[in-house]
């Protein structure tokens, strides 16, 4: 039950700064993304009460934090946040289809692993460097909470997002306490706001293609790979009818897109959490009302980060990704057969532009595909060995 604690807490608190961040650079407003924060947090909290009592298994739900950076680094699309929910909606679709049509997945794990994670690494940049931006505007604010980052990281790495994350808290609880700024009562109530959802080709090319590729290949993929290395077959039709119908549900109330849980699957499926395999489907169990109780909360949090000094919560969501940054860069250079498209596709993504109303992570998925096709070497033809007289 403790390791199904932790896998929540540690789940939400490391990167619900990238999901705020994520909504509100594709036109929601802060009651919107605390709206959206919060149905997330429902459906994962659903989807894993029944994964893991259906099933028997220690299978944990996360969000997209790869997406939610990728939304980040998008401009919000013609239409606003109503195109963007559409978007999403899509994305739960095309889920729910990979359930159903195993076909989908396969077109996902076709596209060259170095190109996939070039393209992640582009998306998350820019979140990286909000970091360095926001301690040269804003040290005396930024500065204890990269302190006590570095230092956790040092001692306890699970822990030094959270405890960054604390930090921050503790500097918006001074800046209250200095300054004439105030949260008002109201808006520390959770609340799910609806908006309708808008179909543009523009959103569903530049936001939903995107977000469905990064969401496969660096979350149900290898958060698959993870159960796996833990003796666990996930039930994969089941998970992706269960996150994809999810996702669907919630995005007219601002979810952008669940999926399994990658990195922090681990903390309920080790056998840290229990001995005996059989019994770990418990700590997942345990993190499903802990995350409903995490939801309640989302307003309040969303609250506290409005008034944050300006760059705080983004210093957070880049400490987050720099993780994620590196073992995406790692992997995307790996080959040195597609080195030159995966840098092409990285600079693309990081780039940041849009044409058409679509931004980079798209025509940086296309650049380096097209890139790696051409420069792709050709089956080498051997010779015959040579003869010795």
């Amino acid at each position: 039950m403790i390791a199904g604690v932790v896998t929540a807490l540690v789940g939400f608190t490391s990167s619900f700064a990238v999901v705020l961040t994520g909504l509100r650079a594709v036109g929601a407003s802060s009651e919107q993304a605390a709206s959206g924060l919060f149905a997330l947090c429902l459906v994962m909290s659903i989807g894993i009460a029944f994964l893991s009592l259906r099933y028997r298994m220690p299978i944990t739900l996360a969000w997209s934090t790869p997406g939610a950076a990728l939304l980040a680094g998008t401009a919000a699309p013609d239409g606003g946040f109503a195109a963007a929910i559409g978007a999403f909606v899509l994305v739960g679709v095309m889920v729910v289809a990979t359930g159903l049509w195993p076909r989908l997945g396969s077109f996902v794990q076709a596209i060259p692993v170095s190109i996939a994670q070039a393209m992640l690494a582009g998306i998350v940049l820019p979140l990286c460097l909000e970091p360095v931006r926001a301690f040269a505007d804003e040290p005396l604010a930024i500065a204890p909470v990269v302190v006590v980052w570095l230092v956790l990281t040092r001692y306890a790495k699970r822990w030094a997002v959270p405890a960054a994350f604390a930090t921050a808290a503790a500097v918006i609880a001074v800046v209250l306490m200095t300054s004439d700024k105030s949260v008002s009562a109201d808006s520390l109530i959770p609340r799910l706001q609806f908006v309708q959802p808008e179909w543009t080709w523009q959103a569903a090319v530049g936001i939903a293609i995107p977000l469905y590729i990064v969401t496969m290949a660096s979350q149900n993929l290898p958060g698959t790979a993870v159960m796996a290395s833990f003796g666990y077959k996930i039930p994969w039709r089941a998970a992706m009818l269960t996150t994809g119908i999810g996702t669907a549900v919630a995005a007219p109330a601002g979810a952008h897109a669940a999926n399994l849980a990658a990195i922090s699957a681990a903390l309920s499926a080790a056998p840290s959490a229990d001995p005996d395999p059989r019994r770990r489907w418990i700590a997942a169990a345990t993190g499903s009302p802990m995350y409903l109780i995490l939801g309640v909360g989302s307003a309040a949090i969303t609250a506290l980060v409005a008034v944050a000094p300006a760059g705080l919560v983004e210093t957070v969501a880049g400490l987050a990704l720099l993780d994620t940054l590196a073992v995406a860069l790692a992997t995307s250079l790996r080959d040195e057969n597609s080195r030159t498209a995966a840098v092409l596709t990285f600079v693309v993504a990081a780039a940041g532009f849009s044409v058409l109303g679509i931004g980079s992570a798209f025509w940086a998925l296309v650049a380096g595909l097209v890139v790696y096709g051409t420069l792709r070497p050709q089956a080498e033809v051997t010779s015959p060995p040579a003869t010795t007289s």
